[in-house]
This record gives structure tokens, sequence and C-alpha cells, in this order.
């Protein structure tokens, strides 16, 4: 163990970050999953918190060797990545397996694991345009360049997830307008490209309104039942959710005494974030992860400022903040400020590709903090390697 120690290096404060979110979502899932336990493996409650502890051990793990990588490796998996993802985006939206009307999910064969190709695509798109802005820095005035070389892929991305999955697209897409701002591109190219993909949306949504195909019958729902001001129109598990954080109060009921994770639909998932309120309280649980996540982004932050070279820095910045966002979508869905979507709880929320490509994202950033830790030991041999890459 003392080895191990010894050769992780990267920010400590990120990994104590990953550390207490980990041991945060073993006891949230252990709590929500009891009920699904109960009625799935015949009252075996520990089954969901060993596969949990499971998959949480094997992220740690994906961590652990992706911040060992030398982070100039991934510009050139990104272009892998990125290429991958567009077949396996489309072969989701045909022939991936249907969950709540949208298909998201496709199945390995034989090993019969499922994963989220948006998960994969959302990681290899953000590394892709991190090595793609680094490239056209001197070049940013270029429109034609950049909306080729950069406006494309994200549209191209987006477009395939949004037919299943918009609130995913839109947060990749919000996400990516961060990146590009903090990268130096125009405020005029960023409204052409806003421009662009409201248009796009609007097209989207009239092809599905007139087809059938897609889901736009469900957007619309969610959006009239968000606005609505009748009660009897408040989707069921927002109510249970306010439910449950009006029971946890300040201070919470306790560790394991939910009553809501009876009632709320996916305690474990979506809305584990009310079962935390509920338990541990607004105070402590409620602002405790509001806390943890703007911790993380905030020593990402400081890598970007630091990495002496583009790629690195907008890789750092990049990823961290995707997780972030994402993270404050879905309690802002379970307090109810913007409408039901189905974005989990980073690290926290029960899953396992999902995670997974969580930790590697975590562990890219820590690569890129490795590096910044070397470079600021004056390891010439280090930064002479990494120029040279670049």
């Amino acid at each position: 163990m003392e080895q191990l120690l010894k050769r992780t290096k990267g920010d400590k404060i990120i990994w104590g970050v990953v550390i207490v979110l980990s041991m945060i979502s073993l006891m949230a899932v252990y709590s929500s999953t009891g009920s699904l336990a109960y009625r799935m493996h015949k009252g075996h409650t520990e089954i969901y918190l060993i596969k949990q502890l499971g998959v949480l051990m094997a992220g740690l793990l994906i961590i652990y060797f992706a911040h060992k990588v030398n982070y100039v490796i991934y510009s050139k998996i990104a272009v892998f990545l990125f290429a991958l993802s567009i077949p396996l985006l489309l072969y989701t939206l045909f022939f991936g397996t249907t969950l709540n009307e949208g298909s998201r999910w496709i199945e390995l064969p034989y090993i019969h694991l499922t994963f989220q190709t948006s998960d994969m695509a959302k990681l290899g798109l953000f590394m892709f345009l991190a090595r793609q802005l680094s490239r056209l820095q001197n070049d940013l005035d270029n429109f034609k360049r950049v909306a080729i070389n950069i406006f494309l892929p994200l549209i191209v991305i987006c477009g395939l997830i949004a037919m299943a999955n918009l609130s995913t697209a839109l947060m990749i897409g919000f996400s990516c307008c961060m990146l590009f701002f903090i990268g130096r591109i125009k405020v005029t190219h960023l409204l052409i490209l806003a421009t662009t993909g409201i248009l796009l949306f609007g097209i989207l949504f009239t092809v599905s309104k007139l087809t059938g195909f897609g889901r736009a019958t469900t957007w619309e729902a969610r959006i009239k039942n968000f606005a609505s001001k009748d009660k009897d129109d408040v989707p069921y598990q927002v109510q249970q959710a306010k439910i449950a954080q009006a029971n946890g109060g300040l201070t919470g009921v306790g560790p394991g005494n939910s009553t809501q994770r009876n009632f709320l639909p996916h305690p474990y998932s979506d809305f584990i974030y009310s079962i935390i309120i509920e338990e541990y309280g607004l105070a402590f649980g409620g602002l405790g992860m509001v806390f943890l996540y703007l911790l993380f982004l905030w020593r990402s932050i400081i890598i970007f400022r630091r990495c002496p070279f583009a790629f690195g820095a907008f890789l750092a910045v990049g990823l961290s903040f995707t997780l972030v966002f994402q993270a404050f979508l879905n309690m802002a869905v379970n307090v109810n400020l913007v409408p039901v979507t189905g974005l989990t709880l980073p690290l926290v929320s029960m899953g396992g590709s999902s995670i997974w490509f969580t930790c590697l994202a975590i562990g890219i950033i820590l690569s890129v903090s490795r590096f910044v830790e070397n470079t600021e030991g004056n390891d010439d041999e280090v930064v002479q390697e990494i120029s040279e890459e670049q």
C-alpha cells in the first residue's frame, strides 16, 4: 500500500474528492436499493452494495492507470474514440436497447455487458476538441477552419445523441461552448454556432413530430409539465423527490432511514440526490455535495492555469466542466429547477460503464496534473518530451 501511494501522483485534493464521493455512493446506493433488492433478489439487500463496491474499485483502478499515462498519448486516442463514436451512436439509435422510450444502450456480445454509447462519445468528443483547439490556437480567426474542425464534430455527435437523449446532447453542447469560450474562439462565431444549433433542433423536433420517430412528444410533455402551475401536472417522481427533501430538513433522518426510497422511482440513479438530502439533510448532504463538486472544479481550473501546454489545459478544464455541469443538472432536476432528465449524479449514482467512463475522464485530468507537478518540480526531461510531442 505504501508503494502504491508513492506511485500515485496528481492533485491530492481531487483524489480526496473521488474517495469521498465513492464512499457516499456506497452508503446512498446501499440505502436506496433496499426495496429493489428485496423484490429482485428475495431480500438479499447486500447484492447491490457488493456490485457497486466492485464497480467503484474497478473505477479507482481505471483512474490510477489512466493517470500514469503521458497525457499527450490521449491526443492520439482522441481521434480513434471520436471516429468510433459515430458508428456506435448510429447503431445505438437504430438497434440499441430501448429504455424509457429512447435507444441509449448497446449490449456487448458474449459478455452481456451494456453501456451507454453517449458516455464514450462525450469523452471522445472532449478529448478531440481539446486536441483541435490546441492545434488551431493561431488560426481561430478563420471561421471556415473553426467551423469544419471544431463546430462540425460537435454538431454531428450532439445530433446523433439528441435523437434518443436530448438532455445529454444539450449538456454536452453547453459544456463545449464554455470550453470554446475559454479556448478564445470569437463570441460572434459562438453565436453563429448557437443559432445553428437552435435551427437544427427545430428541424429535428418538427421531423420527429411529423414522423413519430424520436422523442419529440416526450420532450414536449416534460416541458409542459414543468411550466404548468397545475399540481396535477407535476410528475410523480418530482412529487416524491420533494417529499424526500422535506422529510430530511436541515439535518436529515439518518443513514438508512429513508422512507421515500420505497416510493421514489429510480432512487439509486436519477434521484439519488433526494435520498441523500433525506438521510443527511440539506446542510450536510445537499450543500455538502455541491461543495465537493465545486472543489473538484476549482482544483481542475488550477491545473488548467498551471499547465504550460494548450492541449493539457483544455483537456483538464473541458472534462472537469462537463462532469460538474452534469452533477449540477442532476441536482437541479431533483429540486425541480429544470425539467426531468435522465442524467445521473457522477460517481454517486448506481452504475457500471457510466462510472468507468467518468473515472477515465478523472484519470486523464490527473494525468495532466501529474505532468504539471513534474514541470513545477523542474523535471526538464519530462518538459522536453512533452514539448517535442506537442
